[in-house]
Order: structure tokens, then C-alpha cells, then sequence
């Protein structure tokens, strides 16, 4: 019997497992036929009705490759492992691999994603498909008072962080509104932090709803916030120099992210791109006046 029992394990383990759904390049989205495209609702970039604008510039990519387009929803806390099919732990600029061994779900993240130093250790990313920086935002009522802007960005982050000692101050951790990114927390700022699998836009009223007195947020996130509640919320100024968003693929993937570049050096050279901008984000040029004229 225990022989037998032996066998049985024996053969059990050289059972070939199915592999893991592996991140693609060019070839293989091409080979499949489909384009996965990683998103998380997100402002205009990705809508609950699944719209917005990296929806269509990703369908528009999948319409030039000729495959279909398939929308996979992720959140903040795996959507990297979920393009990388690894687990990583942002340790300032670096990382810390926690495991690699996270099913591929998808061949792009396309969805407001912050440029950080610490992804750009994990993925590629395309160039800027978007500006951005981030804002604190508090209640129109707030005593916090927004900053007389001087020009200088650096100048006016340190500008707003000496204000907001004893305040209450929403982030994310591990994304572009971590706290720790811009030093928040030596202001003596009273540091909360959202749940990773909630919607982003939820953070803004959050500040309505006095659950906080303040939050960080995306300049585009802000941008809708600001056309939608003009008389509910103010600026108090930037904590973050500006930043970027981009298109990320797995560092796996170069040529499928080398023709993305060229489609979409294409679309800007057509003003395909700025009127899809336009569409949805109509107040950016009045803030990134020099955004897509170069």
C-alpha cells in the first residue's frame, strides 16, 4: 500500500499544471486576437459604463492592430500584478518583489496611470498621454486657504505643506495620492487613508461630506470635480511637481508597446488625439496650455 501511495503521488506531480496566462507582446495579442486592456474606473478616463477616454484610445488601438477589444477591470492594489503577473511593494523609488507568480490578465494598463518612479522599476510606460500633478482639495468653507501661486511649482508645494499641521488629509497609499510620496506626513497633518478597491471619485465628497478636511487628488480628477461642484470645494495648491500619465505595458511586451507609440504619434499628428481629449477633459488646456503642441 505505501508503495502504491508513493506512485500515486509520484505521478501527481509530474501532471503538467495549465501554465498561467502569460503577458504577451505583439505577436501573441495579434495571435489571440485581442486586446486586454487593464482599466479601473477612474474620472473620464474609464466610466462606470465602461466609456471614457483610455477606452476609446484603447479601442482605437485594437482597431488598428485588427483585433478586438476586451476591457478587463482591475483596481489599484493589483492592477501591476495583474499586467506583470508580479507582486510588488513600493519602497520609495525601489520595489520589493513579493511574488511572481500572479496570473496575466491583461496587455495594457490604460486607465489615468500615473508616471512614479517605483512603476517605471516594474513596467513601461509609453510617453505622456495625459498631464497631470496632484492638488489638495478642501471644502469651500474650510479655513484652509488656497496659496497665492509664485510661479515657481516647488515654491508653492512647500507653500501649501506648512498649512496643514492638525488637519485631516485622504490619500492612497501606493499610488499617485500616497502621502508619503510628497512628505505629508513630517507636516503634522492628520494622514487618512482611502481603501485601494474604492472608486477614486468617492474621495472629493468625502471632503463634502466632512469625513476629512481635506484630500489629495489628480489634477483631472480635480478638473471634473471643480465643473461639478464649483460652489462645494476649493484648491489650496499642489503637492507634487507636475507629473504624467501614460499608457504601461510589461517590460516583456517592447514591441507591442513600440507600435503603440507609433499609432499614437499618429493620432496626435492627426488631432484625433485633442479632439478625444477635448471630449472628455475640455478644461485641461486652460491649466496644460502646452499640452500636445509639441
Amino acid at each position: 500500500m505505501k508503495n502504491i501511495f508513493s506512485i500515486v503521488i509520484a505521478l501527481f506531480l509530474f501532471i503538467p499544471l495549465p501554465p498561467l496566462t502569460m503577458a504577451g507582446d505583439l505577436d501573441d495579442v495579434l495571435k489571440a486576437g485581442k486586446l486586454r486592456h487593464l482599466g479601473i474606473v477612474y474620472a473620464n478616463f474609464v466610466t462606470e459604463d465602461c466609456c471614457g477616454l483610455e477606452v476609446e484610445l484603447m479601442q482605437k488601438f485594437a482597431a488598428h492592430l485588427g483585433v478586438d477589444y476586451e476591457f478587463v477591470a482591475s483596481d489599484w492594489s493589483s492592477i501591476v500584478a495583474d499586467l506583470t503577473g508580479k507582486e510588488v511593494k513600493p519602497i520609495g523609488e525601489e520595489i520589493e518583489v513579493l511574488a511572481v507568480d500572479k496570473p496575466v490578465r491583461g496587455d495594457v494598463i490604460a486607465s489615468g496611470f500615473t508616471v512614479l518612479p517605483w512603476r517605471g522599476k516594474i513596467v513601461s510606460f509609453s510617453p505622456m498621454t495625459f498631464p497631470s500633478g496632484v492638488w489638495l482639495i478642501a471644502r469651500s468653507d474650510s479655513c484652509l486657504q488656497p496659496i497665492i501661486p509664485t510661479g515657481n511649482v516647488m515654491v508653492d508645494v512647500e507653500l501649501v505643506k506648512k498649512s496643514l499641521n492638525n488637519f485631516s488629509i485622504l490619500g492612497l497609499k501606493d499610488s499617485c495620492l500616497d502621502p508619503a510620496l510628497y512628505g505629508l506626513n513630517e507636516t503634522g497633518a492628520k494622514i487618512k487613508l482611502f481603501e485601494a478597491d474604492r472608486n477614486l471619485d468617492e474621495m472629493i465628497p468625502a471632503v463634502v461630506a466632512r469625513v476629512t478636511d481635506a484630500t489629495l487628488m489628480a489634477v483631472p480628477v480635480a478638473l471634473i470635480a471643480l465643473e461639478s461642484l464649483p460652489d462645494g470645494i476649493k484648491v489650496i495648491g499642489p503637492v507634487s511637481p507636475d507629473q504624467m500619465m501614460a499608457s504601461a505595458f510589461a517590460q516583456s511586451s517592447p514591441r507591442l508597446r513600440q507600435e503603440f507609440e507609433q499609432f499614437f504619434q499618429q493620432l496626435i499628428s492627426s488631432g484625433k488625439y485633442k479632439k478625444l481629449v477635448e471630449k472628455y477633459y475640455p478644461s485641461v488646456f486652460l491649466y496644460y496650455p502646452n499640452f500636445l503642441l509639441s
